[in-house]
Order: structure tokens, then C-alpha cells, then sequence
């Protein structure tokens, strides 16, 4: 099977990509034709070299903050530019190395927060959650930077917030709240972002949801932290697949390469007494339905 990005693979066969072994590797994405991600712990956004078709040297590093450095997206117009949930905030990290605040509401906050995963929608506003670093139950929020920058806590009560994702068309948002080993659906008005009430997606028996990712079926992936393994789910919550990794933590998913139809996935050390030789690598599996594009933060002002 060739699949335009130098592995012939079987279909749900995971393979190392990479030297890397990351600390909390997250925040994954696929933009003009590479991955981007995170390293949290460490405050790295990385890069793979371009021109690595056998994916096993190191990954470049874009970025590097001083702060946790929870996920990025792109920002329209702007190459080289991304927007990320960082620190305590969002901020814009410019081509340039500059980096401005778009705000900082976890400031203070009591028990001690940080930013965690973060995608932008497809009328390009950019959503990112929050979390207590001892992950403390109900500490953790959902937040909206709208297109004209401002920034917005949208939910409260979550304990470890993780995906988001959206529907193709953005009027539905999907939510993990690992702690409780939830994944929820809320309608989204696309027009103003504004939440309508959840519903349920799934409930794991074990293990936590984790990075989220849809296809253009409706399907829902998830990396399943604590058990080794990613999920997909249909459109209608049923789990149609598992996957199992030789890493105990998965963390991100997306979906890119050329045709869209590679599921990436990150996955930690940390925490980890013994970590196994492959915990905290980054993974590739060639599946059968591709993804949509990624979603770019696309601001109404050049500010």
C-alpha cells in the first residue's frame, strides 16, 4: 500500500516515527503538509525535517516557550505564525519568534492551572481548555479566542479537558474530560461560537480519553491514556475499532499525509517508573477514511 508519505504499511499497523521520545507529547497536527506538535511538559513546538520520508531522525524544533505549551494552530495569512494555549493563556507566536498575549485567565488561579489541547474551528476561532496541574476535580475550563481576539471561558466544571474537535461543518464540538473518562457533543452556533447543551458521547470502562480527531465520515478518534491503545467511534457513539500501540499513553491524534488517510499519534513518558523503549513516541497508522483539512485561526485584523 503506498501512501504518499513513505511507508507501505497494512491498514491499523502502528509504526515509530521518529527519534524522539517526548515527555507529553500532544497537540498534534497536520498543516501544509508536515506535522506539528507539541512537547507540554517542556514547552517545544516540533516539526518534522523536511524531506524525512522514512520519519527516523529527530523532529525540529519551531518553537520553544517557557512556559507548558498545550497545542497550537496555524494562523491565516500569517505564515509561520500560530496561535497557542500556553502558560496560563492563549498568545500569538509570530513567524519572527515574537510572542503576544491574547490574554492570560488562568493568572492566579487557585488551585495552580495551565493551558492544555487547543484546535481552532472551521469559521476559524480558536478553542483550548485549561486544567489544575494536580489535576483537581472541576478546575478546568473550556475557553473561545473569537476571530476579532477576544477571549472567552465558555464552560467551567471540567476536571482535565482534552480534544477539542469539531464536525466538518463546526456546528458540532466534541469534548473529553479525561478524569471522568467522558467524551461529550455540544451543538455550536456557527455564527457566534455560542454553546448549546451537552449530550454524552461515550463513556470508557477504562482508560481516559485523551487527543481527539474526526473524519469525514463522522467518525471520532480518541487516544485512550493508560491503556495503550486509540479508539474510533461512528458518528452515532458506537466503537467500530481499537487499535493497540506499544506505548501506554497516547495522547494526540490527527489525521493528514498526502491523501489525509494517516492517523498520527503521540504518546508520554511521564509519570512512567519504567517507561517502555517506545512510551513518549510518536506514532503513524494507515486507516481507511481520511480527514478533513486543518483548521486555521483566521483573525479580522492583522493586530
Amino acid at each position: 500500500m503506498n501512501t504518499g508519505t513513505g511507508m507501505d504499511t497494512p491498514a491499523y499497523a502502528p509504526v515509530p516515527c521518529w527519534s524522539d521520545r517526548l515527555e507529553l507529547g500532544e497537540g498534534i497536527r497536520w498543516v501544509d503538509g508536515r506535522i506539528v506538535l507539541t512537547d507540554i511538559l517542556t514547552g517545544r513546538l516540533l516539526t518534522a525535517p523536511p524531506g524525512d520520508p522514512g520519519r527516523t531522525g529527530p523532529l525540529d524544533v519551531l518553537a520553544q516557550l517557557p512556559v507548558p505549551l498545550g497545542a497550537v494552530a496555524p494562523v491565516g495569512g500569517r505564515p509561520g505564525s500560530w496561535i497557542a494555549a500556553a502558560g496560563t493563556g492563549v498568545c500569538l507566536l509570530e513567524a519572527d519568534g515574537t510572542t503576544r498575549w491574547r490574554g492570560r485567565p488562568e493568572d492566579g488561579a487557585s488551585p495552580a492551572a495551565r493551558m492544555n489541547d487547543g484546535v481552532a474551528d472551521p469559521q476559524g476561532r480558536f478553542w483550548a481548555g485549561s486544567m489544575a496541574y494536580d489535576a483537581v476535580d472541576g478546575a478546568g475550563s473550556l475557553y473561545r479566542l473569537d476571530r476579532d481576539g477576544t477571549l472567552t471561558r465558555v464552560l467551567t466544571g471540567i476536571t482535565v479537558p482534552n480534544g477539542p474537535a469539531f464536525s466538518a461543518d463546526g456546528t458540532v464540538l466534541f469534548l473529553a474530560d479525561s478524569a471522568r473518562g467522558v467524551i461529550r457533543t455540544y451543538p455550536v452556533d456557527p455564527a457566534t461560537g455560542g454553546l448549546g447543551e451537552p449530550s454524552v458521547f461515550t463513556t470508557l470502562d477504562a482508560g481516559s480519553p485523551d487527543g481527539l480527531a474526526v473524519d469525514r465520515e463522522g467518525g471520532l478518534w480518541t487516544a485512550v491514556w493508560g491503556r495503550g491503545v486509540v479508539h474510533r467511534y461512528r458518528a452515532d457513539g458506537t466503537l467500530d475499532r481499537v487499535v493497540p500501540l506499544p506505548a501506554v499513553q497516547p495522547a494526540g491524534v490527527c489525521l493528514g499525509g498526502d491523501d489525509g488517510r494517516t492517523l498520527y499519534i503521540t504518546s508520554a513518558r511521564t509519570g512512567l517508573a519504567r517507561p517502555g523503549p517506545l512510551d513518549g513516541a510518536v506514532f503513524a497508522v494507515r486507516v481507511e477514511v481520511p480527514g478533513p483539512p486543518t483548521a486555521y485561526y483566521r483573525p479580522v485584523s492583522a493586530s
